[in-house]
């Protein structure tokens, strides 16, 4: 699918890397900013399907320069590229709805696979795949080949992901607790916190901090 791509990024290496890749894709590169000033001036006045920006920019923030240009171009997607991972960041950047918030160093399957579920509206709708279990608007789930789709979109996971998603749509609405978790995904291996919460965060990322609600202590709940 060709599309129109503005990269903001104020590292001049990665801007340059980013372009090369998304030429490779057959992407068009509309043009490069490395300030939030030049990225409202392009984004307004140019065809552009879909933003990659970079958080930290020379005269401002990517989230304070999506904002403004979401108030003239109000649907304009965004991938959020940063090093950037404490909680006000992110909250900051979750409340603007991004397609994705991908960390440097990123991989690029990952970017590919961000960009298609950003551009996947432009797709014409006879083309766009729906699983079987609606979870919202945006995602849904074939539980036939056990793959979560994102606007028609398959979203990459991990076979433990894979694992996970499936347990709770299987209790759905219903508390997992800690040792119910740990069971079904280890079960030959000890109990351990920071794996089973580390596989919690890469899974909420995907699902873009949807439907995963935390009781302290407790376990977790899939709200659909």
């Amino acid at each position: 699918m060709n599309a129109n791509i503005l990269i903001v990024e104020h590292d001049k290496t990665v801007a340059i890397e980013t372009e090369c890749y998304l030429k490779k894709l057959h992407y068009t590169v509309v043009d490069i900013c490395s300030t939030a000033a030049d990225a409202y001036e392009k984004a307004i006045t140019k065809e552009v399907d879909l933003i990659l920006m970079d958080v930290c920019l020379t005269d401002s923030s990517g989230i304070e320069a999506i904002t403004r240009i979401r108030k003239v171009k109000k649907e304009i997607k965004v991938i959020f590229l940063t090093a950037f991972v404490d909680e006000e960041t992110v909250d900051k950047a979750i409340a603007l709805d991004p397609v994705a918030y991908l960390l440097k160093p990123f991989n690029p399957k990952e970017l590919c696979a961000a960009i298609k579920l950003g551009l996947s509206h432009l797709k014409p709708k006879s083309l766009v795949r729906i699983g079987d279990k609606v979870l919202d608007n945006e995602f849904s789930f074939d539980s036939r080949s056990s793959e979560l789709i994102c606007c028609g979109d398959l979203v990459s996971l991990s076979k433990k992901e894979r694992l996970l998603l499936t347990l709770f749509l299987d209790h759905q609405n219903s508390l997992i607790s800690n040792i119910t978790m740990e069971y079904e995904l280890w079960p030959d291996k000890p109990s351990n916190d920071s794996r089973r919460r580390a596989l919690i965060s890469r899974l909420r990322t995907k699902l873009k901090h949807k439907f995963i609600d935390t009781l302290s202590a407790e376990g977790y709940v899939f709200r659909v």
